[in-house]
């Protein structure tokens, strides 16, 4: 068990089956092909129908074991609602094949934007943008060169189409579901607007991937827009969580086990980056490119499976001390920008 933190629910839901973590609420899990193998969804009963809480992926499998729950633990009762927490594939991947059956989708005006736009953009290949993105974080010409030729990541391959039309989730709603009321806070950094659920009548919230147990999020910079701080973000979040976190609440996370004791969380969450920036100083007392930051970063082997993720929370960090004058940076004559500390600071 992590110091602070109690998972009263061990052993996670088998493939097509569920657990319930508190009354009207089921717990499932559905697989993803990654390091990370799994999303956890949730089923909120509210009598005459049942309210979801994430998908998983677009994929055949997802849809069989969905299809699976709602005929054995959902009891083959009507699916009326879908709550999608950010716009991340693993979490709205199948939002519109259930809307396509009906099913009124509830999400943040950002969440739902996002993930339109990027469903409608399929790239056969990397951008300029991307391309020039990879080489200003110092990624060599050779995987450069192997990229450009592959076809990249696309929402639209693992993300169902959305149709028009959702029901809008805004900070400080009240949402009624499982006889409960649930007030809407928003979280930034790992996703914009990233919804989270808190119960106003018992210790439960539902924190989506904003509030995890023994991971961290991945807080990423794109090229999308590749000066941003999303740190700076994520930690001010961290902080207004602060002051609704109890010890006693059931948090139910988009991955790995449910737990209890979120305020000690927080405080771990946001030390777990603040230990990250110092080792990532004292890494450039002399100039490093985002590429050459993993070691102080993540202190561990990066393979080329992870160089996406690595890379851009490597360049989040470092944008994160460049906004506050810790660091600066220059063009090498390999175009990568070349981050030194600053004196000083």
């Amino acid at each position: 068990m992590t110091q602070g933190l109690h998972h009263p629910f061990p052993t996670a839901p088998a493939e097509g089956q569920a657990i319930e973590v508190a009354p009207q609420i089921l717990w499932m899990r559905l697989p993803l092909p990654m390091a990370l193998d799994h999303v956890n969804v949730y089923a909120l009963d509210d009598g005459d129908g049942w309210t979801l809480v994430d998908t998983g992926l677009m994929t055949r499998r997802a849809k069989a074991i969905w299809t699976a729950l709602i005929e054995g633990p959902l009891a083959g009762k009507k699916v009326r609602r879908l709550i999608v927490t950010h716009h991340h594939p693993d979490h709205i991947g199948l939002a519109g094949w259930f809307q396509e059956q009906g099913v009124e989708l509830l999400t943040t005006r950002t969440a739902w934007l996002y993930a339109r736009m990027l469903v409608l953009d399929e790239q056969p290949i990397p951008s300029p943008q991307a391309l020039s993105f990879y080489q200003r974080a110092g990624v060599d010409a050779a995987t450069r060169s192997q990229k450009s030729a592959e076809r990249p990541f696309n929402f639209c391959d693992v993300v169902a189409p959305l149709p028009q039309g959702f029901t809008r989730l805004a900070e400080g709603d009240i949402l009624h579901a499982a006889g409960r009321r649930w007030q809407v806070r928003l979280g930034q950094g790992h996703a914009p607007d990233h919804a989270t659920l808190w119960s106003l009548d018992d210790p439960l919230v539902i924190g989506g991937d904003q509030l995890l147990p023994g991971i961290s999020a991945n807080i990423g910079v794109y090229p999308t827009e590749p000066d941003a701080d999303p740190l700076a973000d994520w930690l001010d979040s961290t902080r207004s969580f602060a002051p609704h976190a109890r010890a006693d609440q059931l948090i139910l996370p988009g991955h790995k086990l449910p737990f209890t004791g979120l305020p000690f969380r927080l405080v771990q969450m946001a030390e777990n980056h603040e230990s990250a920036l110092l080792r990532l100083r004292a890494h450039l007392a002399t100039p490093k490119t985002a590429a050459q930051c993993f070691p102080a970063l993540f202190k561990r082997e990066i393979g080329p499976a992870e160089l996406g993720l690595a890379l851009v929370e490597s360049v989040a960090h470092l944008n994160y001390l460049l906004r506050r004058g810790q660091v600066s940076r220059v063009l090498d004559s390999e175009g990568a920008w070349a981050w030194q500390a600053s004196a000083g600071a």
